[in-house]
């Protein structure tokens, strides 16, 4: 019997597809996955065939699909959604390289880095957060990264990254504030996953110490377990893959 769901938003991710595959080992637990392609080899097995799993599948991540999206997940109502993660975001992809100088800033790639990891989160938290306003407790977990602490900046460099990940963490903290008041039952955490081997990271790997490189599967057990020992405490917190705290 499905008693509470987990969410999973950009499913398709190396990380997002390793949360789904610890969490459906939970017979208690329903998997709404969304994503814009559910082409991927894990996709297409395991993970979806199974009547715990829901697939919804956005065209893109404007707003208007994302309206749509949420209708869909309004009508899976049987049991709360009691974790939620946002897993999406950019780094780098054909045209766009994170900046080692000045020189390098691209105003076009700034916006839509800005639009992926900054925008695109925040408006899953303001659509979101009516069908999870009730009872029961929900963690909802968003990728950060520590380079998006101000105060931590010592190298410099990776401006529009930088930048996007920092304007997230001010959207958690911010948005923390007023569920402290709406939505008592919310938890907002800004996640570092660390240095993870997929294509995101891939061509920063070079410099990177083995034990520092990390599984999909390692970062969603670490994930996992953090998010069982959080309180609900009505406060943001900025985490890394350690459960440490990092400074804003």
């Amino acid at each position: 019997m499905t008693t509470q769901q987990t969410l999973i938003i950009g499913a398709s991710s190396d990380i997002g597809m390793a949360i789904a595959k610890q969490v459906q080992t939970d017979k208690n637990t329903g998997l709404l996955l969304i994503s814009r392609n559910f082409k991927h080899a894990d996709m297409q097995t395991s993970v979806t065939n199974s009547p715990q799993v829901t697939k919804i599948r956005v065209k893109d991540y404007q707003p208007q699909s994302i309206d749509h999206a949420i209708t869909q997940l309004a009508q899976h109502n049987q049991a709360p959604i009691t974790r939620v993660f946002v897993c999406n975001g950019i780094l780098h992809n054909d045209t766009i390289k994170p900046e080692k100088r000045l020189e390098d800033f691209d105003a076009q790639s700034f916006i839509q880095v800005m639009t992926s990891n900054t925008l695109t989160p925040m408006l899953w938290i303001q659509k979101l957060t009516p069908l999870l306003t009730g009872k029961s407790p929900c963690t909802f977990v968003l990728f950060s990264a520590r380079v998006g602490s101000i105060s931590d900046n010592r190298l410099g460099g990776w401006y529009s990254y930088r930048a996007s990940k920092a304007a997230l963490n001010m959207m958690i903290k911010t948005a923390a504030i007023e569920l402290a008041r709406r939505a008592k039952n919310i938890k907002l955490i800004a996640f570092h996953p660390g240095t993870t081997d997929t294509p995101l990271s891939k061509p920063f790997q070079k410099n990177v110490p083995e034990n520092k490189l990390f599984s999909a599967e390692f970062v969603a057990k670490q994930l996992l377990d953090i998010v069982e020992n959080t309180p609900i405490d009505q406060s943001p917190s900025y985490l890394d893959w350690q459960g440490e705290t990092i400074n804003w």
